[in-house]
């Protein structure tokens, strides 16, 4: 059962954070619909596409000198750890912790975004120049995405 689906309450009003969420979406409800033997996978999907995803907007709150960017990368952090560490459940086979964390993700993204995300790209707006998107090297994922 996919706990989060996307919806307008979700947009941000900022296209490259907008575009990743959405893909974000995309992804968390693959894993959670992925059988067992699919899921590692799956969910390593989505932990790749989370350090991109958090990775970008550090650094769009470093180079902007955003006010609550600590608090903010905090939680990036916190979040991107429980997940790396639900990989590697994943990875020794144990899925039933790893589906369970993806219900607490589904729960909690809404949140994040309709909040800490949303003061981000409120700030990012009134600052064009300085949010150019950026790939990673190695970034998976279409240039186009944020």
């Amino acid at each position: 059962m996919n706990t989060l689906k996307w919806s307008d309450a979700l947009l941000l009003d900022f296209e490259p954070m907008d575009s990743a969420h959405r893909e974000f979406v995309e992804l968390l409800g693959l894993a959670e619909a992925a059988s067992d033997a699919a899921l590692p996978l799956a969910w390593a999907a989505v932990v790749d596409h989370t350090a991109e995803h958090f990775g970008r907007e550090d650094e769009w709150m470093r180079s902007t000198r955003f006010a609550t960017a600590e608090h903010h990368m905090l939680q990036h952090r916190v979040v991107l750890n429980v997940l790396r560490e639900g990989l590697a459940l994943a990875r020794k086979g144990e899925l039933a912790a790893v589906r369970e964390m993806a219900c607490e993700l589904g729960a909690w993204f809404p949140k994040h975004a309709q909040s800490q995300d949303a003061a981000l790209a409120l700030h990012l707006r009134r600052e064009p120049q300085r949010t150019t998107p950026r790939r990673a090297s190695g970034a998976k994922h279409a240039p186009t995405r944020a």
